[in-house]
């Protein structure tokens, strides 16, 4: 088996995060790497992600940039720790055979974000999927071949959802195609649930959801779907997360990422208000139980 790698996803959020705190300090790279007695070329690896940052270097720059805010020291401490351990070390080990390390990384990035947007042409998101819906994609899936694996799979799935209703739950804000409510997900039965459950979800304080109907047209968000991964630092800039057949992508250049963030704005602003697309939802799911 091939040695199990940090994750890099977390470690280039870690490094643009001090990047950003080291430009308010008006430092250079020159600068932070007298601080830590090695070479600026360092500390732009450190900065890329290419080169885990150490606890002890991280305490050296914090005091060197400044940074006083306790809460922000918190978080660069636990997203090092996260960025450096392994990643069998996270509750989802027990279910590394079916799980990619695109995947991982996803799981990781949900469990420290503050919010999540995202755009979907095809499906339910995932963090909003009945066990059962959940299931009938894994079937249809060619990534997953054995009961057992398939079921593994679903309970992942479920396990993800528990960043909706925890301590400090992220704010998650879908935009659905009309489409997505009328695929027929595991049959007639289990999609007229899911309907059924995303009415209920809309009604929680951290989730909103929007309809895209057919009747609008042509919209920017035509060529496929997308997920906004935002942070509580305000520095912090979002993360992309495009998901395709072949696996998902990870964008983070800025020009990108605020393209895909003006994505998302002009498909809330032309998707119906959240309360008529809970009236759109329960209209559809009516008729499916006919």
């Amino acid at each position: 088996m091939p040695p199990v790698k940090p994750s890099t996803v977390l470690g280039r959020q870690l490094g643009d995060e001090l990047r950003r705190f080291r430009v308010a300090a008006a430092l250079s790279t020159t600068d932070a790497a007298a601080v830590l007695d090695c070479t600026k070329g360092k500390i732009s690896r450190m900065e890329n992600g290419h080169v885990p940052v150490r606890l002890p270097d991280l305490k050296a720059l914090i005091s060197a940039y400044g940074i006083s805010d306790v809460r922000a020291q918190e978080r660069l401490t636990a997203l090092t720790r996260r960025a450096n351990r392994r990643r069998r070390d996270g509750w989802w080990h027990q279910y590394s055979s079916v799980l990619s390390d695109a995947y991982r990384d996803q799981i990781e990035m949900e469990a420290i974000c503050s919010g999540i947007r995202t755009f979907q042409a095809q499906v339910v998101p995932g963090l909003l999927q009945t066990a059962e819906y959940a299931r009938a994609i894994a079937v249809a899936s060619p990534g997953w071949d054995t009961p057992e694996e398939i079921e593994q799979v679903v309970q992942v799935r479920m396990a993800r959802q528990r960043r909706l209703t925890d301590e400090d739950p992220m704010q998650f804000w879908a935009v659905l195609t009309e489409g997505v409510l009328h695929q027929q997900v595991g049959g007639p039965s289990v999609m007229a649930a899911q309907l059924a459950s995303l009415v209920a979800l809309a009604d929680r304080p951290n989730i909103t959801l929007q309809v895209l109907p057919f009747s609008r047209g042509a919209h920017a968000s035509m060529l496929g779907p997308y997920v906004l991964l935002g942070f509580p630092q305000p520095a912090a800039l979002d993360l992309v997360l495009s998901e395709t057949a072949t696996g998902n992508t990870w964008i983070e250049r800025e020009a990108d990422v605020v393209s895909y963030q003006a994505l998302f704005d002009d498909a809330r602003t032309t998707a119906l208000p959240p309360a008529d697309s809970v009236t759109m939802i329960e209209r559809i799911a009516a008729k499916a139980k006919r």
